[in-house]
């Protein structure tokens, strides 16, 4: 506030975007674009310009950094021995796009064929590939189901890792199919993966859309502005309408007017939590925290959903990882050198290199298995941050893509920057536990071929000695964690617990719409990262299109 107790006018704009994360600077970028709008862009974090972001290998740098990263975590979980999941969201402009392992995958088209089927129109696997296309700049070039030209570049893998391959055959040899591309619509199988980085660089959200349309003066972009409130007005026939936002930056409280829509953009755990300080969301809980109901809406942070894995880590009988540059001071320095000097060597990988899709029962029509190979190993991934083996190591991630699992983010405070609290409910279904046993066993089995067979010294995690039903039902509750791909916590739907309808719009209230992963009706089969910046590219391309409607 000023120094009259009052906010800070910070002016009028025909839409204001809270959140430039992976989708809202995708979809500010497309509502600037034509230049007939003014638009606002609020980001609570900062700028970019850290130097670990842009190095493909600076994941592990930015995974527990609180100057870029919520750093967020669940309430303990019943199944998991009572363990907190750490939850690492992008707190920058670009978001979690700027903090992520960059892996690009698009999920199954069954996927977006059921959220059809559940009464999302114009959200089957037909409908949103031109939206992946549009925003694709594929290094292999178009074709029917890629793009090129498009602001989000994705590329091969700028480094040859030996035991990528290796993997990949004993995949093969395993019984899996070949798959030299997971994004065409055949997802089962075992191959190479591709990420979104472009000349060795990340290529968040960020760099792909907004510095492109930095210059545009019909776009000003707020960082360290925290949303704090969707200001919402009664019309004259009853209904409501968003028509502003309150912020805090610069320690003082600032309001913005919009003259068309608010579009909310704050992630799966950040969009039901603004919300909710608005007075969206389940009435009863948010009367507890003294929050004035605005809309009664049981749906606002519910259905939250994400993948949920288990590592199987190797030390390797060769110093051909990403552990052995890591543990070698003369090996990092070359290896920064390499980078900084010429963009090659292994700071240009995200060391993410292949993957596979199975089926956890070969009944099932599709994928629910995923795996993720990578060229290191480490003991713990936390809020500590992530520390390699000191041997040489590798790690098959078995990652149980269709969790039963349902859970909640709701508020702990009505303070604006407390944590939301955040709870998955993970394995209390027979199936969940039997999908990732299935998911390790293939994965170890894959390690036992003659491809691979020869890098393996031994099984560090859960190590040979687990080899019952029972033993690997105690790993998973002991070992397993979120894969860091939320979902659904303002879904669309025509049922009457959904946040919004198919047109992202949220119901009952003018002027309001949420574009990001927490619209998903259900977790697709994949990294969640593409999926998202579809949805942003729709969206885009839906507000507009109302616009001219009006």
């Amino acid at each position: 506030m000023n120094s009259t107790g009052t906010a800070i006018d910070a002016g009028t704009f025909d839409y204001i975007v809270t959140g430039a994360g992976s989708a809202g600077c995708a979809v500010a970028a497309r509502l600037s674009e034509n230049g007939r709008y003014r638009v606002l862009l609020l980001e609570a974090g900062g700028k970019d310009s850290y130097f670990w972001i842009h190095v493909p290998i600076g994941y592990s740098r930015l995974f527990a950094n609180p100057r870029l990263n919520w750093m967020f975590e669940s309430e303990p979980e019943a199944e998991l021995e009572g363990r907190t999941m750490y939850q690492p969201r992008g707190k920058v402009l670009g978001g979690t796009s700027s903090i992520n392992g960059m892996v690009y995958m698009r999920g199954n088209p069954a996927d977006y064929d059921l959220w059809r089927q559940r009464g999302c129109e114009g959200w089957d696997w037909d409908s949103v590939l031109p939206y992946f296309r549009k925003a694709e700049d594929q290094e292999r070039g178009a074709d029917a189901f890629h793009g090129s030209g498009g602001p989000l570049r994705v590329s091969d893998q700028a480094v040859h890792w030996e035991l990528g391959d290796h993997f990949i055959a004993a995949g093969v040899e395993a019984g899996l199919p070949a798959n030299n591309d997971f994004n065409d619509g055949e997802q089962e199988g075992v191959g190479p993966f591709q990420n979104t980085t472009n000349r060795k660089r990340r290529w968040s959200t960020a760099t792909a859309y907004l510095r492109p349309a930095r210059n545009r003066g019909n776009l000003a972009v707020r960082t360290n502005a925290h949303a704090t409130r969707v200001l919402v007005e009664d019309g004259p026939n009853g209904g409501q309408r968003a028509s502003g936002v309150e912020f805090l930056c610069d320690g003082a409280l600032h309001v913005a007017q919009a003259r068309g829509e608010i579009i909310v953009c704050g992630g799966v755990y950040g969009s039901p939590q603004l919300l909710q300080l608005s007075g969206i969301g389940p009435g009863a809980h948010l009367r507890e925290f003294g929050v004035k109901v605005v809309r009664d809406m049981p749906g606002v942070g519910a259905d939250l959903q994400d993948h949920f894995y288990v590592r199987l880590a190797y030390r390797c009988t060769q110093p051909i990882t990403l552990n052995d540059i890591a543990n070698s001071p003369v090996r990092k320095l070359i290896a920064g050198m390499q980078y900084v000097l010429f963009k090659t060597g292994p700071l240009t990988s995200n060391g993410i290199c292949a993957g596979g899709f199975a089926r956890s029962d070969q009944r099932l029509e599709r994928p629910d298995i995923q795996l993720n190979f990578s060229v290191w190993s480490f003991a713990e991934r936390t809020r500590a941050g992530i520390a390699p083996h000191p041997f040489p190591g590798f790690t098959i991630s078995a990652v149980h893509l269709r969790p039963d699992a349902r859970g909640s983010v709701r508020l702990k405070s009505p303070d604006p920057l407390a944590a939301p609290s955040i709870r998955f409910n993970f394995l209390r279904t027979q199936y969940d536990l039997d999908a990732l046993t299935a998911g390790m066993r293939l994965a170890r089995n894959i390690t036992t071929q003659p491809a691979l067979a020869p890098y393996v010294a031994e099984e560090i995690l859960p190590g040979a000695q687990v080899a019952s039903d029972a033993e690997f039902e105690a790993t998973i509750r002991r070992n397993g964690i979120s894969n860091l791909h939320p979902v659904g916590t303002c879904r669309m739907g025509v049922d009457p617990e959904a946040v919004c309808d198919a047109r992202l719009r949220v119901n009952g209230i003018a002027g309001l719409r949420v574009v990001d992963a927490s619209i998903m009706p259900s977790v697709p089969a994949g990294n969640t990262n593409a999926p998202t910046i579809m949805i942003a590219e729709k969206a885009g391309d839906m507000i507009l299109a109302d616009a001219r409607a009006a």
